[in-house]
């Protein structure tokens, strides 16, 4: 099931005023930056050695990372495992009945994610991601 860390995921008010300090003072290389529209985010994947680094941004008011960001302030949002298969994994974690926010894998700017619910991971938002290859 779990090969790795993928990344961990960080929300900010404002990514480019984030890559000032990941990228501009410690020197991380930016893989990719996105808005996905779909989901309300703009994220930037920085490489750390073997894992990387998510900031995300909410760009509407009425998602849950807004929301995160409203309640608990810029910070640790999730944690990402990579996976080998997405679908598989996610099908096995249902049959277990582990509680879950995506019932369907979709596509997020690291590959195919879902996300499992915090109070399957005592507190924790947990993110499974297959690569797509590029």
């Amino acid at each position: 099931m779990i090969k790795n860390v993928h990344h961990v995921g960080v929300v900010v008010r404002d990514i480019e005023q984030a890559l000032g300090f990941y990228r501009d003072t410690l020197g991380l290389r930016v893989h990719k930056i996105q808005t996905m529209d779909d989901q309300g985010v703009r994220a930037a994947l920085l490489t750390l050695g073997d894992s990387e680094i998510e900031l995300l941004q909410p760009v509407v008011d009425d998602n849950g990372v807004a929301r995160y960001l409203e309640r608990r302030g810029e910070g640790l949002h999730h944690v990402c495992f990579e996976v080998d298969d997405v679908d598989g994994d996610l099908r096995a974690l249902q049959k277990m009945q582990v509680e879950l926010i995506d019932q369907e894998p979709r596509i997020g700017i690291a590959g195919r994610i879902c996300f499992l619910h915090p109070s399957a991971m005592d507190g924790t938002l947990v993110e499974l991601c297959e690569p797509i290859p590029s």
